[in-house]
């Protein structure tokens, strides 16, 4: 059978052997040579059709995408239009690759849009779960292991997918998943990835970020993650996430398809509904699940570069413009996942830092030993809770550590707990001690701060202080003013600790910032960033004073030792750097 293409079309069936519509007298075959046989789906903005290639020996099969828009707004037709045009464009740009469809052709006949592309035979993942129920361990494991490299490769060519979903996915009768519908993807460039745009995909599995249009290459490592819960689970997400909690609560769906803890984590960690605590990667998703097969990263680089004219400022310490090189004397490896924060003690002999794998630990900074693990039953938390921010008072004696919505504080040589601060509506994401230690300050991931004081636990005042979750704090050394930085709106906020007035709002970096530290004489601040470097930049003016490179993934913390002539940057690698100047 032939079937027409005519939106108009009373009868579009017509017999194969037909040239043209016996009801309307359209052309039946496209371009002279794609035939449409049957129609397979119709949605908002288009139609699907099963077709041949009449070019072809073989009469090979292939699905024809017809542009055909249903009565919408001006608005989003324009909008889909140019979806679907761009569908075409992402395909041709990925080229041929087997677990993604290949474009065959993209035309307008008629008026009409039209895409051709390989047909991809076999039963997607929604599909399959209906039919066979709960997927177990070792078809989630395939399924990341299959999928991963493929977003891996869409992402190394600057494309995020932005609709990862379970009809998304086709298995083929070998086995082999296809990842389809790059109608909505999104060609990003390294200085838009934060640029606010239309919020695309379909909501039970969209990033928060992504929903608010500012969709990065974690998100479809989201989506994924949310995916693989929603197929190991067979419960809809809109069911599994907790408002309340600011997560999922997928696990009392185990009872009887049980998984690992390791794969456990990992899923938590692909659907953590910040990027702070997400995988940075699919690269770095892969080697967890199979240690060994990740893909390579270059060795690290132990060197500073200085860029014309610039130089690091105050040594980092006291006005001092420094020109040699810094250099790491110490790799900590002893977590187990991502490192959130790290702190020194006021002599600069101790650093604390704490992790996404529930844990804290303190390290000697003159031999580079660790000198011991907070966490477990001594100190009550519960391994899968991460530590999102630890800070040190300036006598050295109060730890303060944030997990979920609250803030412990700890007595350091006692081992103690010394009191919860309560009040944050969500995750605590920042910490920082005042100089004089007198005041705590704690950012949210509701975009507020809340200062403390330490002495009895009170709370002094909130800020509103960004749209989106914080992702670090820093005082001043004089302890006047209270930097704070939000990596979804970019933005390092001044704020005036006396009254708590912002003073001022700039950035000072293009990407992804996920920490921040002042220099010790206050003129400067050190940003660590995703490109796996940390920054130096003045604030007069905002010029860039400096760059050390040599971190093998996105820097996610800092601290920056008293004296300033020590630096610490923690990272998504699991890892802890020691820098000193020469």
């Amino acid at each position: 059978m032939s079937y027409c293409l005519n939106p108009n079309c009373r009868k579009p069936e017509n017999p194969l052997t037909h040239k043209f519509c016996s009801s309307c007298g359209s052309k039946l075959l496209l371009r002279d040579r794609y035939r449409a046989i049957s129609a397979i789906a119709q949605g908002g903005f288009g139609k699907t059709f099963l077709a041949v290639d009449e070019d072809k020996p073989s009469k090979s099969r292939c699905i024809i995408k017809q542009f055909y828009p249903q009565a919408q707004g001006t608005s989003n037709l324009q909008k889909a239009a140019k979806l679907f045009a761009q569908e075409a464009e992402r395909l041709e740009q990925l080229g041929k690759h087997p677990q993604i469809p290949e474009l065959l052709a993209y035309f307008i006949q008629d008026n009409q849009q039209y895409l051709v592309q390989e047909l991809i035979e076999g039963q997607n993942l929604a599909e399959i779960l209906a039919t066979n129920g709960a997927f177990t361990e070792l078809q989630i494991r395939d399924l990341l292991t299959q999928l991963l490299p493929v977003l891996d490769f869409i992402h190394t060519n600057k494309i995020i997918h932005r609709d990862i979903k379970p009809t998304n996915i086709i298995r083929q009768s070998d086995g082999r998943l296809v990842l389809v519908d790059f109608g909505a993807a999104k060609l990003t460039k390294e200085t838009t990835l934060m640029t606010t745009g239309t919020t695309i995909g379909s909501p039970e599995y969209v990033a928060p970020e992504q929903a608010m249009g500012r969709a990065v290459f974690a998100s479809d490592l989201y989506s994924l993650g949310v995916t693989c819960i929603h197929l190991v689970t067979n419960v809809s997400p809109f069911e599994l996430f907790e408002p309340s909690e600011e997560g999922w609560a997928w696990r009392e769906y185990l009872a009887q398809n049980p998984i690992s803890f390791d794969l456990a984590r990992i899923l938590d960690k692909m659907s953590a509904t910040t990027t702070k605590k997400r995988f940075y990667s699919a690269a770095e998703v892969l080697q967890q699940l199979n240690p060994g097969t990740g893909i390579p990263r270059p060795a690290n680089p132990v060197m500073v570069t200085q860029p014309p004219g610039g130089a690091f400022r105050g040594g980092i310490q006291g006005g001092e413009v420094t020109e040699g090189a810094w250099k790491c004397i110490y790799t900590f490896t002893g977590h187990g996942d991502s490192v959130n924060s790290v702190a020194f003690s006021p002599d600069g002999q101790l650093l604390t830092s704490g992790s996404s794998d529930g844990s804290i630990k303190l390290w000697h900074l003159r031999d580079g030993v660790e000198v011991t693990t907070l966490g477990g039953r001594r100190w009550f938390y519960r391994l899968f809770n991460s530590v999102t921010a630890v800070a040190l008072s300036s006598d050295g004696q109060t730890l303060a550590s944030g997990i979920n919505r609250n803030i412990k504080l700890w007595h350091l040589n006692e081992e103690r707990e010394l009191t919860t601060l309560r009040g944050h509506p969500g995750t605590v994401e920042a910490l920082a001690f005042s100089p004089d230690g007198q005041m705590l300050a704690s950012g949210g991931s509701d975009g507020t701060i809340k200062l403390w004081w330490v002495r009895d636990g009170q709370e002094l005042r909130t800020l509103p202080a960004h749209y989106h979750a914080l992702t670090s704090l820093a005082f001043t050394p004089d302890g006047k003013i209270l930097a704070s930085h939000s990596a979804s709106d970019n933005v390092i906020k001044l704020w005036r600790l006396k009254d708590g007035q912002l003073i001022s709002g700039t950035t000072f970096f293009l990407g992804l910032v996920f920490a921040i530290a002042f220099t010790v004489d206050g003129q400067a601040i050190a940003c660590g960033s995703k490109d796996e470097m940390l920054k130096i930049w003045r604030l007069a003016d905002g010029e860039e004073l400096g760059m050390l490179r040599g971190n093998p993934s996105w820097v996610s913390a800092i601290a920056i030792s008293p004296n300033g002539a020590t630096i610490a940057t923690g990272g998504r690698d699991k890892t802890i750097k020691i820098w000193q100047c020469n």
